[in-house]
């Protein structure tokens, strides 16, 4: 499989350079001045948790960009959406350079009175993480290079989608500080669990990321178009598996795919050549920590050639993708 040539997105590329420019010359209280950041804040449930997903993007950054240093944060609901983030008060987290106390304050006596909902646990969590926040609330100021947002099955309905709806506002208060945005699109209901015969109807697949690479174009985010990724997946190496047996969530297979797409998607370019080359899951079997869900070993190892490959797929995928919101674009 040839690596194909990297495609130019001049606007996108450019922000980013500028970005890493100034992380360059501005001085930093946690790295060097000569060594650029990127702070980066991932929104999601356990489609980003799940395999410290975060941290594997990073490890892959910093491999590939030598003297770059990417801190990462996530926020994380289990199951939850954006529109769900956005009850929570997800946002102040997007704006904390600009947040005020008094914005955090009405959203603690906000989800106070959510959480007296004995059925809403998710405010009652929403809560203690605002209320522990607004104790150091000054020395969490900082602003955000990068922001991405995680869709889960809020973005099945195309054009007409929760996550079409939800996206948009959180992108505008990441753009508001000059973060470049990210479009996670997961795909739990196209991963596989056992092996296959033949790659399973491309349709859908492309019917919903045409939506995300709609999206993408209106608001000027980039994407880790997932579903275009694990068809491709599904397609090229259909002896794979993209998800547990016992458990719905992406294995370790395809966590790596997401984490080498992430990164293609922040710094458009390649993840061919990364030298990283496992995954760990979190969630583990009873309790033997060893071992995950299926009774496999916690840790995967990826051979030479799988890392490849799947690194090679992912970029395919990617680059699938940005021809495909080009085509979009000239409608």
């Amino acid at each position: 499989m040839k690596t194909p040539k990297p495609l130019s997105i001049p606007i996108l590329g450019a922000s980013l350079c500028a970005l890493i420019l100034s992380a360059v010359l501005a001085p930093s209280t946690t790295a060097a001045p000569d060594k650029p950041e990127l702070n980066v804040l991932f929104i999601g449930n356990s489609y980003t948790a799940r395999h410290n997903l975060a941290k594997v993007v990073k490890a892959m950054a910093e491999a590939g960009n030598p003297g770059l240093t990417l801190n990462p944060t996530s926020v994380i609901y289990g199951g939850r959406t954006l529109r769900d983030h956005w009850r929570l008060g997800t946002q102040n987290y997007v704006k904390l350079h600009a947040l005020t106390r008094a914005e955090e304050e009405a959203t603690i006596a906000r989800l106070k009175e959510a959480a007296k909902d004995p059925k809403d646990r998710y405010a009652k969590g929403a809560l203690k993480r605002h209320q522990t926040f607004i104790k150091e609330f000054e020395s969490q100021r900082k602003k955000w290079d990068v922001v991405v947002l995680q869709s889960y099955r809020d973005d099945l309905e195309g054009k007409d989608s929760l996550y079409v709806q939800y996206a948009p506002k959180f992108a505008e208060l990441a753009r508001a500080q000059g973060a470049q945005v990210i479009l996670y699109e997961t795909t739990p209901t196209t991963q596989n669990a056992k092996p296959l015969t033949s790659a399973p109807d491309p349709k859908p697949v492309v019917e919903k990321t045409e939506a995300i690479a709609a999206l993408a174009n209106r608001i000027g985010a980039n994407a880790a178009p997932m579903a275009l990724v694990g068809h491709r997946c599904q397609t090229d190496r259909p002896d794979l598996t993209l998800r547990f047996i016992n458990d719905a969530h992406l294995n370790k297979a395809m966590a790596y795919l997401t984490a080498c797409t992430l990164y293609a998607a922040i710094f458009e370019k390649s993840p061919v050549g990364l030298p990283i080359d496992s995954i760990t899951d979190i969630r583990y079997q009873g309790k033997d920590k060893t071992k995950d869900r299926d009774g496999n070993p916690i840790t995967r190892k990826f051979s030479d050639k799988d890392r490849a490959q799947l690194q090679e797929i992912a970029w395919e995928g990617f680059l699938k993708f940005q021809t495909l919101r080009k085509s979009i674009d000239r409608k």
